[in-house]
């Protein structure tokens, strides 16, 4: 389906319903023209509660300069047991892979795992590269990066000769990766910061990137993606929902310093968009990237984190992006505890509807560099919850997860299943912090794990949506890469409200589209293609 028939036909639902799902601020930026819409706020409480003493050994991220970045998490199923493990980056510490052994429902809890010394990790992102079903992990480092091919209960072994991965030699700090069309392996990207060899760096000695491409069922070898600006961040996404994924970089302008910029790139053939096709300069101290569609038009926003403010873009259709309204209430310029009014520093980004209210909310993991003197020292995360009204409200500080340590990396993700998303935070020189959400009065909820035949059996680049009784859409993309460091395999999480159906419907990687298929709430099910036009669900 095309990107503007997409809009079209989700234009009107989002007009004609919801008031609770969508709000004038963004219906006003967005371009979109609706009446009769009338907000109801929910005034539910959230709660959460420490859990990091439940890791078996205390995780941190340190390491000097060549650390000062970097800093991520992965969380991913890697036994089968439905409930999410942690791998955290260590830097020149160990990294870790954390067993999940919560009950569901219960006290999150975790045990160490046996795994090869990995150190000099920068962050790590999950997905089947060779599509047998068990997750495998991509561990970026300042050095070579490590492909683990993953095995029964949470084993990894380096990857076989036979996948013909290169492993380079840069200090990489971003990752992405999608599936595309007739190729029977992933394509991978790695985004790399600066030139360790340039003896002029590291101002001005921004590395290049490279594409690993499929060939066969093995990689082709690397091709570099240039110019290179330090990219922080990378996401490989349907941006114009026409089918064609693109390649969103962004970069950190400290080191770039003159002609640097924000990028979008052309996957096939490899080409950088420009101004002619919507895509304008765009100078930022890019840190990480957050993505979700929450205006209820089917076509995914940005959110940008940076040195300074965190834009929130939305997008127009057709590759076009607009910044949001300030008062949104998105952009975070400044520490929201003490006076200190120096601009924050965002790094990972992401999205997840936390009281299960149906409206997205916003989780941003802040810290100084290291001793920056233009920025706060003490700069506390920000938990921002979407009102019914589209404005964003900051609980971090009421919720306790506003800690004022370096963070970097982050995840929401249901560690316990309970319906409910927990929060995971990566620090630099300080623990690892492990927040479950306890909150009571929420709303009902639906998880969605897609499942799809080889290769691509984690459905990468599948497009869901679930529509509640009175016609209010709500639209996730499964996509590898974006926020800081930091990526997740977890099932995607809506949050319902006060309605007590769903239907669900997708759009599979090659563009065949589902009918749609009722669903029960407060649950989580196991979805697979079959023949024709149904959807195979599972409760699990």
């Amino acid at each position: 389906m095309s990107g503007s028939r997409r809009t079209s036909e989700l234009a009107g639902p989002f007009c004609a319903g919801l008031a609770r799902r969508f709000v004038s601020t963004i219906v006003a930026a967005s371009g979109l023209a609706c009446s009769g819409v009338a907000a109801s706020a929910d005034k539910s409480e959230l709660v959460f509660m420490d859990r990091s003493k439940a890791l078996p050994v205390e995780h941190v991220y340190g390491g000097g300069w060549d650390f000062f970045v970097g800093g991520g998490v992965a969380v991913f199923d890697c036994n089968g047991d439905g409930f999410p493990e942690i791998f955290a980056a260590g830097g020149e510490h160990p990294s870790h892979l954390f067993l999940n052994t919560s009950s569901k429902g219960g006290e999150i809890t975790f045990v160490l795992a046996p795994l090869e010394p990995i150190e000099r990790a920068t962050g790590a992102y999950p997905l089947d590269v060779d599509g047998d079903g068990i997750i495998d992990l991509v561990v970026m480092r300042h050095g070579p990066n490590i492909l683990l091919q993953g095995k029964p209960d949470c084993a990894f072994a380096p990857a076989p000769d036979s996948w013909g991965y290169e492993p380079g030699n840069e200090w990489t700090t971003s990752f992405t990766a999608t599936f595309e069309s007739g190729q029977s392996w992933p394509t991978l990207v790695f985004g790399n910061y600066v030139d360790r060899t340039n003896p002029n760096g590291p101002f001005e000695a921004c590395d290049r990137n490279f594409v690993l491409r499929p060939e066969g069922n093995s990689f082709a070898g690397r091709t570099p993606l240039e110019p290179g600006f330090c990219a922080l961040s990378m996401l490989i996404s349907d941006w114009k929902r026409n089918g064609e994924p693109d390649l969103r970089i962004s970069n950190d302008r400290q080191y770039y310093v003159r002609d640097g910029r924000e990028q979008m790139w052309r996957l096939d053939p490899l080409e950088e968009y420009g101004a002619e096709d919507g895509w304008p300069d765009m100078k930022l101290w890019g840190m990480g990237i957050g993505s979700r569609d929450i205006t209820g038009d089917g076509l995914p926003e940005v959110v940008l984190t940076s040195m300074g403010d965190q834009p929130l873009q939305i997008n127009q259709g057709n590759g076009v992006m607009t910044n949001a309204p300030y008062s949104i209430g998105t952009y975070a310029t400044t520490p929201y505890v003490g006076d200190d009014g120096r601009p924050s520093t965002g790094w990972h980004a992401e999205f997840g509807d936390m009281n299960n209210d149906g409206l997205d909310d916003l989780f941003i993991a802040k810290g100084n560099v290291d001793q920056m003197p233009s920025n706060p020292i003490f700069d506390p995360n920000n938990l921002l919850v979407q009102q019914a009204d589209g404005i964003f409200l900051e609980m971090g500080g009421t919720t306790g997860v506003g800690t004022i340590e370096r963070a970097r990396g982050a995840a929401l993700a249901d560690l316990n299943r309970d319906g409910l998303l927990d929060i995971v935070v990566v620090n630099r020189r300080a623990p690892l912090e492990v927040w479950q959400n306890t909150s009571n009065s929420v709303g009902g909820w639906v998880s969605v794990e897609m499942s799809a035949p080889a290769p691509n059996t984690r459905a990468v680049g599948a497009i869901i949506e679930i529509r509640t009784e009175y016609g209010s859409t709500q639209t996730r993309e499964i996509t590898v890469g974006g926020g800081h460091a930091s990526g997740s395999a977890t099932p995607a999480h809506f949050g319902l409200g006060d309605f007590e159906s769903a239907e669900i419907r997708v759009t599979w990687p090659d563009n065949t589209e589902s009918d749609w298929v009722p669903l029960k709430t407060n649950a989580l099910y196991s979805v697979m293609p079959t023949a024709g036009s149904k959807l195979k669900l599972e409760p699990k």
